[in-house]
């Protein structure tokens, strides 16, 4: 069932055309994850479809009733004004409810009772529709899962962080439930645990899910479909990422041998063409030329379906001698331990560094990763413990904000500045890090975050320190400027220390992972282990934490005739609403192994969790009768 349609839509930003005749629908069910290039257009088709934008040529079409949500990328676009985290419509229900609830207490008027009655029935349905009988819990349970448990009954959001600001407007979106959720970049401001917690919650989501991400662990949990977006025009591929690579993989490979051999016949046809003229064959010569044409056509209209190379890294692991054997121990790290006054951040971490080893430092936010990562390169004291580095070792860090001494100086001068290199050497190097032509002049000062990094990048591997520090090195990187990345990293035969969420990035790359958890870090062959370890750790914290002491409820005041009826009648409803669903949940069974389809299987799970809480709230509304 479409929820959204768009039909051939095309959008332009001067003389760029960044959507070119974009077709495709959302259904019910679907997981669509939205990859390409930064500044393809992706959010830019977001905005399209939640009415920010309008197209300069097509329609989006929003089926019937569908509720779309959007979750934008810049906070700027964000809105926290509200001094609650409800939607405004639940907050006026429940306002309304409760002046309704005051009228019938006081009124005996047997037609204005009845007016009454109809309109609390009408707002009580209204608000059980929208989700306003367990909204808290889910927002408790959405913030909690995000890492914001702490924030739970809080009434002001504006000394928040931009980070804390964008989960809980993520939490907010996601427990209003639209039929259609569209989330531009949700991870960003996750650690591990919480972008855990989102993939199991969108997995489950009853509503069609369209994420832009560039994590690509994140798109194998949650996508049924994969959409890039390359050059203007989509193509579309079934399952996660991991299948969506192998599909294009596979694509790029047969389409080379389709282009391989229509320019090979192309070359036969021309020289056929110079045949017929040097022969004087004038008619067979104009009739060879038409064969040209088209096939040159043709061969154009194939080149157009392979991927675009725009503004895409490109690295040549160039092997550098480095004197000494590849287990020279480089670095030593000696029960080092940090602390903030009286706040211990970790103690206790202890691990050697070898030449050719790539060491991954994991673990949640504010564990102290970056922290023990300014320690181990000099920038910031340690509180307790020794770092020894070997004598004559050259070191390379790059942070998760690129610093340059002159914003001035455009991206060749710069690479100039760092090393003797020619002009064509110079241009080759800043081509293969995405900035062709014009862009290789761009003032350092106009850049965005991701083409400083890469900038960056290129001066920092051009170096080839003998030890690499990392602080998040993929945070400004689309996918594949991300996998070039990792290639290049794989492939560096220096040490490196590296900060990463990464989970693709971190299993591609790294040969141990020190692991954080519960102020202390271990080393780890692979990252599952430490996950698990991680795990177990938290578990073993909950269980031995005091219980929680829950205070016995008092006793209820006594209830006037008219609120007993109000009661007696939610029961009848009830009982109703369970009797004709457990008569359709039957007639569902009697076709399983028969003929039941996948939506029957949907429908008979919908119907258990809807009985689940109908039987609930009858247990409940039956005690306060009795």
């Amino acid at each position: 069932m479409p929820l959204v349609t768009v039909d051939n839509v095309s959008m332009s930003f001067g003389e760029r055309r960044v959507l070119d005749g974009v077709s495709f629908r959302i259904n019910k069910g679907d997981k669509i994850a939205f990859v390409g290039d930064n500044g393809a257009g992706k959010s830019t088709l977001f905005k399209i479809i939640k009415g920010v934008y309008t197209p300069d040529d097509g329609d989006v079409i929003i089926h019937g009733n569908t509720i779309v949500g959007f979750l934008s990328q810049n906070m700027d676009e964000q809105d926290l004004s509200d001094s609650h985290l409800k939607p405004k419509r639940l907050v006026e229900i429940e306002a309304k409810l409760k002046t309704t609830e005051a009228l019938l207490e006081n009124n005996n008027t047997e037609g204005e009772l009845a007016r009454l009655m109809n309109e609390y029935s009408d707002l009580n349905a209204e608000y059980e529709a929208m989700g306003g009988l367990d909204y808290e819990y889910r927002m408790n349970d959405a913030l909690g899962g995000l890492g914001l448990g702490d924030l739970k009954g809080r009434d002001d959001y504006s000394g928040l962080s931009g980070g804390e600001k964008m989960r809980v407007c993520l939490a907010r979106l996601i427990v209003e439930r639209p039929d259609v959720l569209l989330l531009d970049e949700p991870t960003n401001h996750l650690d591990i645990e919480a972008v855990e917690w989102l993939e199991e919650f969108l997995r489950s989501y009853k509503g069609a899910v369209f994420v832009i991400t560039h994590d690509r662990s994140f798109i194998d949990r949650i996508a049924n479909r994969v959409i890039e977006l390359d050059g203007g025009h989509i193509t579309e591929y079934k399952g996660g990422y991991t299948d969506y690579r192998n599909q294009k993989e596979e694509f790029i490979k047969s389409q080379t041998l389709v282009i391989e051999s229509l320019s090979e016949e192309l070359e036969r046809q021309l020289k056929v063409k110079q045949t017929m003229l040097s022969h004087r064959n004038i008619s067979g010569y104009h009739q060879r030329e038409k064969v040209v044409n088209k096939l040159a056509e043709v061969l154009e209209q194939q080149k157009s379906r392979m991927p675009a190379e725009y503004a895409k890294m490109s690295f040549n692991s160039v092997p550098v001698n480095r004197e000494g054997k590849s287990d020279k121990i480089l670095l030593t790290v000696s029960d080092v331990s940090k602390s903030f006054g009286d706040v211990l951040l970790f103690d206790h971490i202890s691990f050697d560094l070898k030449a050719d080893d790539k060491i991954f430092l994991c673990g949640p936010n504010g564990c102290g990763k970056t922290t023990l990562l300014n320690i181990l390169i000099g920038n910031e004291p340690g509180s307790g413990g020794t770092v020894l580095i070997s004598s004559q070792v050259t070191c390379g860090y790059m942070g998760q904000f690129v610093p340059f001494d002159n914003e001035e100086l455009n991206c060749y001068e710069e690479l100039i500045s760092r090393d003797d290199m020619t002009v064509t050497e110079a241009r080759s190097l800043l081509a293969r890090f995405g900035f062709r032509g014009d862009d290789a002049f761009k003032q350092i000062k106009v850049l965005s975050g991701g083409e400083r990094s890469r900038l960056y990048l290129c001066c920092l591997l051009k170096e080839s320190p003998d030890i690499l520090f990392l602080d998040e090195p993929t945070n400004h990187l689309d996918i594949n400027s991300r996998e070039i990345l990792e290639d290049a990293i794989k492939a560096y035969d220096g040490a490196v220390i590296c900060v990463s969420h990464d989970r693709f990035f971190i299993d591609k790359c790294a040969d141990k992972i020190l692991g954080f958890a519960d102020r202390k870090a271990s080393l780890y062959d692979e990252y599952r282990f430490y996950r698990k370890a991680y795990k177990d750790s938290l578990n073993s914290q909950e269980s031995k934490a005091p219980k929680e002491q829950v205070k016995p409820e008092s006793k209820p005041k006594p209830r006037d005739g008219k609120q007993t009826g109000r009661i007696r009648s939610k029961i009848r409803d009830i009982e109703k609403e369970i009797k004709a669903l457990e008569t359709e949940q039957k007639d569902i069974e009697a076709t399983f192994g028969v003929s039941a389809t996948g939506k029957d299987y949907q429908r008979y799970a919908d119907i258990s969790d809807r009985l689940d809480l109908l039987y609930e709230e009858y247990i409940s509304l039956s005690e306060e009768l009795s």
